[in-house]
């Protein structure tokens, strides 16, 4: 290769310099000298040769970096050979005599534009390849592949008259006969005694990027040509929304098929292109045998099931290499019990709800609830903006967030009272079952996508269709603004008191929140924002009792209750005992079970 880069750096043309390496590696048989051996035999051949001429100063045996097959590791043989180019920079229409409007890296460039890419990072990274690369070779001197089936004049090199012809020929050949079928097809049988002594058959097969970079045509407009003539774009030629696959692909699968989309139909066959990195341990390392890094997904499906690998791919940013070992899905495990858990909670509490006959509507739903929904509409809208543009981890991450912090953390632990103590079928308990209803059916359809087993699963027992797979998304309404700030500060400050709680819990003075009673003095604003919750200030703050106070600055007084202790609802109240049929039970749960029922107006 160096001997030829050189001829040419200085001037010799092409058909002026020595070609002598036939494709089956040996020296042509009219060549001087060595003709007919094989270049590996002719070594000794020529230095012996140059040595006789008074031409070899010294000999010795060196080891070095010839190049190599990757896959045989075997000598790879360079020689001169003709092949076949697609053009980058002529105006004529590549697969036509037609003159073209612009060259095929202008069209490819031009595409690019009109490409959404994800991460945004990959549009450079193939501009830059499309901008730099030279032409296309589309041929390769292998003896396996997809033939090309050109047969080559043996003085001019031209192409036979009746290539576009025989290709349908050979076309009609592999299909009754198999990809062999054209080896063993003789110059005689296609073009004829006449002919055939004045031709070649090429023995080159089609580049494999080529046969790659062609799937969209034999896909869209093959396989799924039914699907894909019902598309509104079917008069234009083939076009798929997504290609996804590793970021190896910008030189490969990606590139080619859209020099081929746009040389066909002067556009790239896809609208998006997302790409992402390769599974590495969890150092970052790269798997191999030799390290024993590996992590077999079989083996992971096997011991902790298909979900969990499902899982730790959405929690993953693959825009960079994945990491994976056994501590990293130890924490996916986590998440997903977290979410399960939480699921069923869900699922167990709204088990007699039926949304016909039981669902309370919006307008009389209490506030909490109403800020529940709120809550989880700000979420659904952050994640479908994120699905929009193909990011799951973010999704995973909020996901868990709420399941942890908003429900796990708050919503459920102040909803069990009213579902466990309130009657079945009061207002204040199917509001929140309204709530939590809701919930559950836009959180299914969020987990969808990565937990698929799990939220068919549940489906089961909530859904109304085969499969939530029928699904659209929930419509979970406007998502309050002014609700959703109030709501946050109430959770600031009963924040700031649960610590002084805990400090008593850990002191022994209490056993749960329920057993402390509240001095909470606070800013006018804060003041007018807690007290208009009423009554219902201290089931938010999951105390027995509460008392509000208007003062300059924040203060929290927390002592333990002297009150006793009801069986049923765990809090402490002064009228535990008072109705002398039932001792133990304070007078909202003899109210609740017995009499008219208690009134919620908040939570």
């Amino acid at each position: 290769m160096d001997d030829f880069n050189s001829c040419v750096a200085n001037g010799i043309a092409y058909d002026d310099i020595l070609n002598p390496v036939q494709g089956n590696g040996a020296y042509a048989p009219d060549f001087p000298l060595f003709g007919g051996l094989h270049i590996w035999k002719a070594v000794p051949v020529v230095l012996e040769a140059l040595k006789n001429a008074g031409r070899l100063m010294a000999t010795v045996s060196i080891t070095h970096s010839y190049p190599h097959c990757w896959r045989h590791k075997t000598p790879v043989i360079y020689r001169a050979a003709a092949q076949w180019f697609v053009r980058m920079d002529e105006g004529v229409g590549v697969f036509t005599k037609d003159k073209a409007p612009k060259t095929l890296r202008r069209l490819a460039l031009d595409a690019i534009e009109q490409t959404s890419f994800y991460p945004e990072n990959g549009k450079t990274r193939l501009r830059d390849m499309i901008a730099n690369r030279p032409d296309w070779c589309i041929s390769r001197q292998r003896s396996w592949g997809v033939p090309v089936p050109f047969f080559l004049h043996r003085d001019s090199g031209e192409l036979h008259p009746r290539t576009m012809d025989i290709l349908d020929q050979a076309a009609t050949i592999v299909e009754k006969g198999g990809i062999e079928a054209w080896s063993r097809v003789t110059a005689e049988e296609i073009l004829g005694a006449t002919d055939a002594p004045h031709y070649t058959k090429s023995t080159d097969i089609l580049e494999v990027w080529f046969d790659s970079g062609s799937t969209f045509q034999h896909v869209l407009r093959g396989s799924h040509k039914d699907a894909y003539a019902r598309a509104p774009f079917h008069d234009q030629g083939p076009e798929a929304d997504l290609y996804l696959e590793g970021h190896d692909q910008h030189r490969g699968w990606f590139h080619s098929s859209l020099l081929l989309g746009c040389a066909l139909y002067d556009r790239a066959p896809y609208k998006g292109l997302l790409t992402h990195g390769f599974a590495t341990d969890g150092q970052g390392r790269k798997m191999s045998k030799s390290l024993g890094n590996t992590v077999d997904p079989q083996t992971v499906t096997t011991k902790l099931g298909a979900e969990i690998a499902r899982l730790w791919v959405a929690s993953t940013d693959y825009s960079g290499d994945l990491n994976i070992d056994d501590k990293i899905l130890a924490r996916v495990v986590d998440t997903y019990r977290r979410i399960r858990n939480t699921l069923k909670f869900l699922l167990a509490n709204i088990s007699d709800f039926d949304p016909v006959n039981d669902a309370v509507p919006a307008d009389q739903l209490l506030e909490i609830d109403r800020y529940a929904l709120a809550r989880a509409a700000k979420l659904q809208t952050d994640i479908l903006e994120h699905f929009q543009v193909y990011e799951f981890h973010p999704v995973v991450s909020k996901l868990q967030i709420f399941c942890s912090e908003d429900l796990g953390g708050f919503f459920l632990d102040v909803f069990k009272d009213r579902l466990y103590t309130t009657a079945p079928n009061s207002l204040a308990r199917r509001s929140a079952q309204t709530a939590l209803y809701q919930i559950t059916q836009a959180m299914l359809r969020w987990m969808a996508p990565f937990l698929s087993f799990t939220a068919e699963e549940a489906w089961r027992f909530v859904g109304e269709s085969e499969s939530i797979f029928f699904e659209t998304f929930t419509d979970l309404g406007h998502a309050d603004a002014a609700l959703l700030a109030k709501w946050a500060r109430i959770r600031e400050i009963r924040d700031l008191v649960n610590k002084d709680i805990e400090v008593l819990r850990t002191e022994g003075k209490v056993g749960s929140s329920l057993q402390a009673n509240v001095h909470l003095t606070v800013p006018t604003a804060d003041h007018t924002l807690l007290a208009s919750l009423g009554e219902d200030l201290k089931f938010v703050f999951i105390t027995s009792a509460i008392e509000l106070i208007a003062g300059e600055e924040l203060h929290i007084s927390v002592k333990a209750s002297e009150d006793v202790k009801c069986e049923r609802c765990w809090h402490y109240r002064a009228d535990v005992g008072a109705d002398p049929a039932h001792p133990t039970l304070c007078g909202r749960c003899t109210s609740n079970l017995y009499g008219a029922g208690e009134q919620r107006t908040v939570a």
